[in-house]
């Protein structure tokens, strides 16, 4: 499955849903089979820049073989599996990317051990089930660090594609570029996990991280990074745009078949931050009024009267009685009203903000019930 899939139904001509669409239009360029131009580069990618020593670097591709058939000179499999992986490893390992060392790898240890078989199994094909088998031997202590750091990474890429970006940050968090044979692709996929699950801080870090090593990154990679970290540098928590990005975490998470209190907070929190964004639109609302009614001065006396005179004028001395203290009242509009203004909503935004807004009528509705 592409990770881009969520985003075929965005409305177009929203700017949000074009930009979004547009980041994970790249992000699907990100993917081994895929070339990117080196024009997809932004300007500032300049030979100096590229040409930086990074604090990580890619291990070198024939030192990864030589630790492969070590462990497998420990584990005996048998002349069959050796002669196997020879003929994987035949081509000269130097030419070999990151991506194509660590398939390799992967690839080896499944030939001689069962549950690296199976994983990799699991990882040959779309998902095909909501829940799927746990994997304690990733972390066992006894298994190799060269072993499970890289399949946790082969796995955790593989979580990423099928959208499933919460079980993927269980298996990426804590691996450093030195642990894996593809430090590239780690740092890519913690962006990309930690970018939909807008975690602003961690994922500013893995991409700034990858981007220090951009020479040694594929081309993709680092353009695929610097929109991911333009996106998140805009990101601000309570706007319009950061809650369309949790709509769509939720309808990812319902769709994945989680609807437990993890998907009920955020839903919770959705509500709340629409709350807030109403109540500022109510107060600017009222300020505007207020500076509009302050600049009726040619309406209102310069000084007070004197208390002994009698004032003038022909109104009935009848005043306007308001409703001073209580709500706004917008969950209590008339049918009517309230339908045009929902009219106007699904108009002017995409559908899940309508969504959203119905949604916190009925929470009116129902706290006022109770």
């Amino acid at each position: 499955m592409n990770i881009t899939s969520s985003r075929s139904q965005a409305p177009p001509g929203n700017a949000l849903s074009c930009r979004l669409r547009l980041l994970f239009t790249s992000i699907a360029l990100a993917l081994p089979s895929l070339p990117v131009p080196d024009s997809a580069l932004s300007a500032d990618q300049s030979p100096d820049v590229l040409a930086k020593s990074p604090v990580w670097q890619m291990p070198k591709p024939d030192d990864v073989r030589s630790q492969v058939f070590q462990w497998l000179a420990e584990k005996k499999p048998g002349d069959e599996v050796l002669a196997q992986a020879k003929d994987l490893w035949s081509q000269p390992a130097e030419s070999l990317s990151g991506v194509e060392v660590l398939d390799r790898v992967v690839r080896t240890i499944a030939m001689a051990d069962q549950n690296a078989g199976r994983l990799l199994e699991l990882c040959s094909k779309p998902r095909s089930e909501l829940v799927l088998p746990s994997q304690p031997w990733l972390t066992d202590p006894a298994t190799s660090p060269l072993v499970s750091n890289n399949f946790r990474l082969d796995y955790g890429r593989w979580l990423a594609h099928e959208r499933m970006f919460d079980e993927a940050m269980e298996q990426l968090a804590g691996l450093e570029p030195k642990d894996v044979v593809d430090p590239a692709s780690l740092l890519f996929y913690q962006g990309v996990v930690c970018h939909r699950l807008m975690d602003r801080e961690n994922g500013m870090k893995a991409i700034d991280r990858l981007l220090d090593g951009a020479a040694q990154s594929p081309k993709r990679y680092a353009a695929v990074a610097k929109l991911m970290k333009e996106d998140l540098k805009d990101l601000e928590e309570d706007t319009l745009d950061h809650i369309a990005r949790r709509m769509e975490d939720i309808e990812r998470r319902l769709e994945l078949g989680r609807a437990g209190p993890k998907v009920r907070k955020v839903e919770d929190g959705v509500i709340e931050s629409l709350d807030k964004l109403i109540k500022k639109l109510e107060e600017q609302q009222q300020q505007q009024q207020q500076q509009a009614s302050s600049g009726r001065g040619s309406m209102q006396p310069s000084s007070p009267a004197p208390d002994s005179q009698i004032m003038g004028g022909k109104g009935k001395g009848e005043v306007t009685k308001r409703d001073v203290g209580h709500e706004s009242g917008w969950g209590d509009l008339p049918p009517k009203q309230r339908e045009e203004a929902m009219q106007q909503i699904g108009r002017d935004f995409p559908a899940h903000y309508r969504d959203a807004i119905e949604q916190y009528f009925r929470r009116l509705a129902t706290d006022k019930g109770e």
